[in-house]
């Protein structure tokens, strides 16, 4: 058991270290709005993959995982969301220079977790992940449900630990980043990432 957690957990770390459409948008929301903001949009996410655990443990993932259908219309969603993030982007791009920093206020918090959760939920690869991953490291004796619940937890853990850290080291270095041009410049770039990573899922296959 103890042998199986360890494999996993290298294997997880590796996913979770990987740049995506989660660490971009954390990094947006950051550059944008420090890390209080991106901290909010990382728990968002992070409950994302609560979801598709508990989807994956009543067979949600599963029925993904064999229809074509279900699984295009969610990743069709995930990528339409992912380039409506990047035209905002764009959009905040072009209102920077009217819209100092000192007077712009802050996202409510509430906007920014729903975002990072949707970022997430609406992403059929994680529900994929779990599905075809994690049985790979359950042994035939192992209890299955508690088993699933730890190697899910420490996903979740590192995600949470790895996103939070991600947030803190784009916020300080945002302090170099606030010159109207070059904020203007970060958010055409990170939409450019995340209108690229819709493209990219949308040609997603399983």
């Amino acid at each position: 058991m103890l042998s199986e957690i360890a494999a996993f957990s290298v294997a997880a770390l590796v996913i979770t270290l990987t740049p995506g459409a989660d660490m971009a948008l954390v990094a947006r929301r950051a550059l944008a709005d420090g890390f209080g903001t991106a901290a909010r949009t990382s728990f968002g996410i992070c409950s994302g993959l609560i979801v598709h655990a508990t989807a994956s443990a009543v067979g949600v993932s599963a029925v993904l995982a064999r229809s074509a259908t279900a699984f295009t219309v969610l990743k069709a969603c995930g990528a339409v969301y992912l380039v409506l993030l990047g035209l905002a982007s764009f959009r905040r791009a072009r209102k920077i220079h009217r819209e100092p920093e000192e007077v712009r206020a802050l996202p409510p918090a509430r906007r920014v977790y729903v975002q990072g959760l949707l970022n997430n939920v609406l992403n059929p690869k994680p529900a994929i992940f779990y599905l075809a991953f994690l049985p790979q490291f359950i042994g035939p004796g192992d209890p299955v449900v508690l088993m699933a619940a730890i190697l899910v937890s420490i996903h979740i853990a590192m995600g949470v630990v790895w996103l939070l850290t991600w947030a803190w080291l784009v916020a300080r270095a945002r302090a170099q980043f606030l010159r109207p041009r070059w904020r203007a410049t970060l958010e055409r770039v990170t939409g450019s990432v995340l209108v690229g990573l819709g493209v990219r899922l949308a040609a997603a296959t399983r």
